[in-house]
């Protein structure tokens, strides 16, 4: 008994189907093999060290610069810890710091944890102006229970405002349009 239909133009889509689809499934597979260097994982403090993060990877941790931990070496390095309610990863960082890095703020770096547990970061991001924090940062504190809205003891969602335009925008943090 023939497998194959015995209209001739239904053989004809079925062996178009058979060679085109081979084709697309390299290509989705050559596609997400050749991305695969270019993802970068974001973690909390926490979340890293529960997750044991291989040292080499390139990732971003996320989270407030630890009150009392900034120190700044002659020779250009600044040591600092990254830390959330649960946990903080020490990192060092070699070269100009944003403006407006500082104690207790959030901070965003990307980087790679060296065999000692170190996170030697490459880039460091400091919040833009006294509202905003980016939003990673905020799910973050929120996952980790450190984010409480409104009640004065943490971090505060920014009100809404109106830019320069007057036209609404929406919210960096919550995605609603102000």
């Amino acid at each position: 008994m023939p497998i194959l239909p015995k209209s001739r133009k239904a053989r004809r889509r079925l062996m178009v189907v058979a060679v085109a689809a081979p084709i697309l499934a390299a290509a989705v597979g050559l596609s997400l093999w050749a991305s695969q260097s270019a993802i970068t994982f974001f973690y909390g403090p926490s979340e890293a060290r529960a997750k044991h993060v291989p040292a080499g990877q390139t990732v971003r941790i996320g989270g407030l610069v630890q009150p009392g931990s900034v120190i700044k070496a002659a020779d250009g390095e600044v040591r600092f810890s990254i830390a959330d309610k649960a946990g903080a990863v020490p990192a060092s960082y070699r070269g100009e710091l944003p403006d407006l890095f500082r104690e207790g703020q959030g901070v965003v770096a990307q980087g790679e944890f060296d065999r000692s547990g170190m996170f030697v970061a490459k880039t460091v991001l400091a919040k833009h102006d006294e509202k905003y924090m980016p939003k990673e940062v905020v799910d973050a504190l929120k996952k980790s229970g450190e984010w409480q809205k409104g009640d004065g003891s943490g971090p505060s969602l920014p009100a809404p405002s109106l830019p320069a335009s007057g036209k609404p925008v929406a919210d960096a943090t919550t995605g609603a349009a102000s």
